[in-house]
């Protein structure tokens, strides 16, 4: 059965199939110090649904097992050395900076639809039987499950390595009431590599795989709904929604696999788009030009908010004249004007943001 499943998978797009049980019992005091030290931040739905996460039969009720799938995304157009171009970005402070999943279709979409086809495949062999698909839009501890079937380990920025392929790939989940037969974990190869954790930014990742969300940049740009803290703004940058960084310098992504479909290919905007093309959308362009994208989910204003820091880090570069990662005169004049023409009719929160951002 389960080389059924991963033959329907692959032709599905997925990447990788395991099976895990659902006894997550010895993940729940990992999950309790997390949430417990606020690391959640304001994602109330965490501590919501608290040890619902490590219990996917409570979630799903006559689950035995959990049917665990990868899905690789990097655009199939990815160039060879990849990473350093995405690097060469995030020092050019007039380029806005989107996190590379969310560069093309919105992957929940995606993985949903897939999923189902492939419980419906499973269907048709073995007869009717009770499921539910998730990929990334329930209390499930995702990279747990992943960790449990073999998919990968954890690594020290807590997202999921595969020996094989890296971390530049999403995780899908089938509760199922079927007892499928259990794939077994893969052994973690992180060794005493910190690259990870020297590389974040916001010194996010506080310990070996354990990540304050309060201070990650893609919570700070895309989870986080209220002033993003001063002290967090300048380390930002040009990243207007999420950021890879622990990833662009993980040893094992140069293993990382690009993506059978086109769903994940770049789209035209925002993906390789300035500051100033994006601060310039009206909130009917970001509805008409996201649509399809996650990038939609955070609105328009927080998507206001994330240019106008990334806009007072490029005027702020200007100022100090940093070697290579300063923009020209003119190009931090037309940056000026536009934050200041667009002040007035601005929200408060949007508004506090362009303040600060001029005062740089």
């Amino acid at each position: 059965m389960l080389s059924d499943l991963r033959s329907w998978a692959a032709t599905l797009g997925f990447s990788q199939i395991g099976v895990a049980d659902v006894d997550l019992t010895s993940a729940e005091p990992g999950l309790l110090a997390w949430l417990d030290n606020g690391f959640h931040g304001s994602m109330a739905y965490m501590a919501a649904h608290g040890l619902k996460r490590a219990r996917p039969a409570e979630l799903v009720p006559g689950s035995v097992r959990v049917i665990t799938a990868r899905m690789d995304y990097l655009p199939r157009d990815t160039p060879e050395g990849w990473q350093a171009v995405e690097w060469r970005g995030l020092h050019d402070p007039a380029r806005a900076n989107v996190s590379i999943y969310a560069r093309g279709r919105d992957y929940h979409k995606v993985l949903r639809q897939r999923l189902q086809q492939l419980a419906d495949r499973l269907a048709e062999a073995v007869g009717p039987f009770g499921h539910r698909v998730f990929t990334d839009s329930a209390p499930l501890l995702e990279v747990e499950l992943a960790a449990r079937s073999g998919i990968g380990w954890r690594g020290k920025h807590t997202l999921a390595l595969d020996r094989e392929a890296g971390s530049m790939f999403f995780l899908g989940e089938i509760c199922v009431d079927l007892a499928l037969p259990l794939t077994p974990p893969v052994q973690p190869h992180c060794g005493s590599c910190s690259a990870c954790i020297d590389v974040c930014p916001t010194q996010a990742i506080v310990d070996a795989y354990r990540l304050d969300a309060r201070r990650c940049i893609s919570y700070l740009t895309i989870e986080h709904d209220g002033p993003i803290p001063v002290g967090l703004r300048a380390p930002i940058g040009n990243r207007i929604y999420g950021c890879d960084d622990c990833q662009l310098v993980c040893p094992w992504n140069k293993y990382a696999r690009k993506s059978t479909l086109p769903d994940f290919d770049v789209r035209a905007d925002p993906g390789h788009a300035s500051l100033l093309q994006l601060w310039a959308w009206s909130e009917a362009d970001f509805l008409r030009l996201t649509e399809g994208s996650a990038i939609r989910r955070i609105g328009f204003v927080r998507w206001q908010r994330n240019l106008a820091v990334a806009l007072g880090n490029a005027l702020r570069g200007e100022a100090c004249e940093a070697p290579g990662d300063a923009v020209s005169e003119g190009t931090g004049q037309h940056m000026r004007h536009a934050l200041s023409a667009r002040r007035d009719a601005a929200g408060a929160l949007v508004r506090e943001h362009i303040d600060w951002a001029l005062e740089r």
